[in-house]
């Protein structure tokens, strides 16, 4: 008989599972899986003997297990390559800033979105990531950080896949991080990013739990958009702008918009001119990303020079800008590298 995996059941659930038992053990179960990174039940030491014996006959604790790791030399990235129990893998990245250590997980095994300068994409979707699993991503790597007294402090879920189309085991993710016996993170602690799902931006609204939101633009126009990515087809960019600065009005949280600079593509003062315009009066911060190559995609990264003159145009038009601190380029850091070399 295939064991019941526990991993990724809130104490709520554990209790519906477990309903022959007191109460009380299902939140013991929960503290032990989650907060002390139990995988077996033998590690749940303030269970009984007998008890913990005859859960391992119908229960597993299974989380996402490490099949590779590459760190950046620098030391301030670490790249994991997760195996999940049907042998799928699914890429997670450690950043360690100043303020403190950040980590972006997956949200589906391969992506559907079809972004031409993205390696996510190049094999296609798979399917939709369980709470369990993104949950999973984020456990394993607050588990590696405590054997040095640390712990994740943010999370970004920006790696593979687009999380709003699968939505409701993202909200389930959040709510269960967010839970004392877990890692009781703040959602003002959390990013989701997506390529602009209008729908799944409206009901992360309805959550009113206060994330912060992160859209990916990469282009100010429509006729770029849709040549760099097929969703805007779909999703146009004035409605998906719109949609952001209903957001942002709603929850008070300003949004971030996510813009890859592309060598002599999207790079451009005339570029910059057209993001100005388009964003004039939003309660938004612009993230310029400098690209990271992908072998597999005929793109180049941008001038330190074009990068200095485009971020320069933006905040001296009334556009908050950044330029992301470029982190594990010497380990393929760009989202979906690791997992097709590793297929």
């Amino acid at each position: 008989m295939q064991k019941i995996n526990l991993f990724g059941m809130t104490a709520e659930e554990l209790r519906d599972e477990l309903k022959d038992l007191p109460k009380f053990r299902s939140k013991q179960i929960a503290g032990g899986i989650y907060g002390r990174g139990a995988r077996t039940f033998d590690e749940i030491t303030e269970l009984p003997k007998n008890l913990r014996e005859s859960l391992s006959e119908r229960y597993e604790i299974f989380s996402p297990q490490p099949v590779e790791q590459l760190d950046s030399e620098d030391g301030l990235t670490t790249k994991f390559l997760l195996a999940l129990e049907d042998g799928a893998v699914v890429e997670t990245v450690l950043m360690r800033h100043d303020y403190g250590n950040g980590i972006c997980i997956s949200s589906q095994v391969g992506c559907q979105m079809g972004c031409k300068f993205c390696a996510s994409t190049l094999k296609g979707f798979e399917r939709n990531l369980t709470a369990g699993e993104m949950l999973g991503e984020i456990i394993f790597i607050n588990d590696f950080l405590k054997n040095s007294g640390q712990k994740v402090d943010t999370l970004v879920v920006m790696g593979t896949g687009e999380p709003l189309t699968n939505f409701d085991n993202l909200i389930k993710m959040f709510r269960l991080l967010h839970e004392p016996y877990t890692l009781g993170m703040s959602y003002r602690k959390i990013t989701v990013s997506t390529c602009g799902i209008i729908p799944g931006i409206k009901k992360l609204i309805e959550e009113n739990i206060p994330v912060t939101l992160s859209i990916s633009l990469h282009a100010p126009t429509d006729k770029l958009r849709s040549a760099l990515m097929p969703v805007n087809s779909a999703f146009g960019i004035s409605e998906v702008v719109k949609a952001g600065d209903e957001y942002a009005q709603k929850t008070g949280r300003r949004v971030t918009y996510e813009y890859i600079l592309l060598g002599g593509v999207n790079d451009s003062e005339e570029h910059a001119r057209q993001l100005s315009k388009l964003l004039a009066g939003q309660l938004a911060n612009v993230n310029l990303i400098p690209y990271n190559p992908v072998n597999e995609r005929d793109f180049f990264p941008p001038t330190r020079h074009d990068v200095q003159k485009f971020f320069h145009f933006l905040n001296t038009h009334g556009i908050n800008a950044t330029v992301r601190k470029e982190f594990g380029s010497d380990i393929n850091a760009a989202c979906g590298q690791l997992r097709n070399k590793h297929l």
